[in-house]
């Protein structure tokens, strides 16, 4: 499966929403300057059957969404469009119709060097929600929730970090998986 890089940004500390960039320095701790970057995360809501509080690696180094799956979840929602970034992702991939039912294990390999490891389904939220209820006017947020189900994309960890940018080619690879 070879798509390409349609958009890229980074979210920044303190935000729910991602910035556009034309291109991202990714390095063993994730997206430079990401508030999701760092070798550790501390265990919330989003690790069920884990103590909150407690220390585990970050495999939410990068988020990954696909421009299909962005506009089913938007037909499902009846909105005209719905932009990665109120998604606060970094990384929006052309050509991957099934991006989240990709395997954990996959790997992403990007035309200019960089490699992603990929970690699971970047499961939907209501704060996400939330956002695109601001954008769009409409209150849809535990109605977000259930049109991204198997729609919201992917986890991923920085393999082979880089500098990716919009343009570049993607390739999944299946050889990580076991």
């Amino acid at each position: 499966m070879i798509g390409s890089v349609v958009g890229l940004a980074v979210c920044e500390r303190g935000q729910v929403e991602s910035s556009p960039v034309l291109s991202l320095s990714l390095n063993e701790l994730g997206v430079v300057g990401d508030r999701h970057a760092g070798a550790t995360l501390v265990a919330g809501p989003r690790q069920k059957g884990i103590t909150r509080g407690t220390v585990l690696p970050n495999t939410r180094q990068v988020s990954l969404v696909s421009l299909e799956e962005s506009k089913a979840i938007a037909r499902a929602l009846g909105l005209e469009r719905l932009d990665f970034t109120w998604l606060a992702a970094n990384v929006e991939l052309e050509g991957f119709e099934g991006l989240t039912r990709l395997p954990a294990g996959a790997l992403l390999e990007f035309s200019g060097g960089v490699v992603l490891g990929l970690e699971g389904e970047n499961e939907p939220c209501r704060k996400v929600g939330k956002v695109i209820a601001a954008k769009t006017g409409r209150p849809i947020e535990s109605a977000f929730v259930k049109a991204a189900q198997q729609r919201r994309g992917l986890i991923a960890r920085v393999q082979r970090g880089g500098t990716v940018t919009v343009g570049e080619q993607v390739r999944v690879s299946l050889r990580g998986v076991g």
